[in-house]
């Protein structure tokens, strides 16, 4: 233990104290640029048949060490996601996407775990896309931005109670843009919880968005109604209600979220409403610094669930969340190659007092590449 906590210490110093040597490499655009380009097989925007044809995927690798104040401390060095496929860009306005995940913690027979993504989509024009079968559905503010692209290790836990974190189902999604600075989205998917494709193994489920661009502002609203289902791979809420703004002017920016979901009775899910706020500021383009605040209340006991790393020490459940994470980023190439590392404080207050009482730091750093 004392060997890993000197490890991740030692990680998130070097993070912040980045040599100039190593940014140099990564200024050289052109050679990253040359090693992501050996995983596009063929691009001819002017060939009428086909236009692209390339591989798609991400690998992403945690280290943990979490230190409660009553239980036992917790750590891990982890695959957090390994996905790998294919695009296929064809009749100009047609894209095929197939991509699986692997769980590379297991023993190789045990490694496939899902498929992610196994769509087609088609865009007529430039303002519309129509997508069908497996895709993601995101909403939330974290819910909503790929894992490829978050400025935290993981997503907040207001978004973690509320989002399905199974994120990709079946489904049919329309979304364009309208008089310029508006944007829509509309889309109804199965909650059958069907590793590959499926659509009747449980109910449906609905996501509505709409979003404006102001300045340097962005607006979005989600809202989500879920039919109920107890065999649903989805959180149980029968309504989900999002509004977020992100905003950025040269070097800072700052992003938030006020968020709920109306409980399903029937499956002792409470109500609960919450607020994220997560300022950064751009040292450099290479480096970032993120601070995040995050509540989460329910109106009834035993409403929340912990972040995932927090869970593994603490299973239970509690009525009132807070917690604060400050952390740090070096982009190596953009979002394709980064290095995060972050440190939180988390509190769950469980007025039933009946094993969902928590508070504790968390220390994590870990890569990000995707192609």
């Amino acid at each position: 233990m004392k060997r890993l906590t000197v490890l991740l210490t030692s990680l998130a110093m070097i993070s912040l104290s980045i040599s100039g040597e190593v940014l140099a490499v990564a200024e050289e655009r052109s050679g990253f640029d040359k090693v992501w380009g050996y995983l596009t097989f063929y691009e001819n925007k002017e060939n009428k048949v086909i236009q692209k044809f390339a591989l798609a995927g991400r690998a992403q690798i945690d280290s943990v060490w979490v230190a409660p104040d009553e239980q036992d401390n917790f750590s891990d060095i982890n695959w957090r996601r390994f996905r790998f496929g294919a695009e296929l860009v064809f009749l100009k306005e047609w894209v095929a996407h197939l991509e699986a995940d692997f769980d590379l913690n297991e023993d190789i027979n045990d490694w496939y775990n899902k498929l992610t993504d196994a769509y087609i989509s088609w865009s007529p024009r430039k303002d519309l896309e129509i997508k069908v079968l497996k895709q993601s559905a995101g909403f939330t503010l974290d819910g909503s931005t790929s894992s490829k692209r978050l400025l935290t290790l993981e997503r907040n836990n207001l978004t973690n109670n509320l989002w399905f974190t199974e994120e990709y189902f079946t489904g049919l999604l329309v979304k364009g843009k309208f008089r310029g600075d508006w944007s829509y989205q509309t889309s109804i998917f199965s909650s059958d919880g069907n590793p590959e494709i499926g659509v009747d193994g449980a109910s449906w489920f609905t996501l509505w968005s709409l979003g404006y661009k102001l300045g340097n502002t962005r607006l979005r609203v989600d809202y989500v109604y879920q039919d109920e289902d107890e065999n649903a791979n989805t959180r149980d809420f029968e309504q989900v209600l999002s509004l977020f703004a992100q905003w950025q002017d040269g070097p800072w920016g700052v992003r938030g979220e006020v968020a709920g979901g109306k409980g399903f009775a029937d499956q002792n899910q409470s109500d609960i409403w919450g607020i994220d706020v997560m300022p950064f500021y751009d040292i450099s383009k290479h480096t970032q610094l993120v601070l995040r605040y995050t509540y989460v209340n329910s109106e009834d006991d035993n409403g929340l669930r912990l972040n995932r790393y927090d869970n593994r020490v603490e299973s239970g459940k509690g009525n009132e969340y807070n917690d604060v994470y400050a952390g740090v980023n070096v982009y190596f190439y953009s979002h394709k190659f980064k290095w995060q590392t972050g440190v939180s404080w988390a509190k769950m207050d469980d007025d039933a007092n009946d094993g969902g009482e928590y508070e504790g730091w968390t220390l994590s750093t870990g890569l990000r590449v995707y192609w």
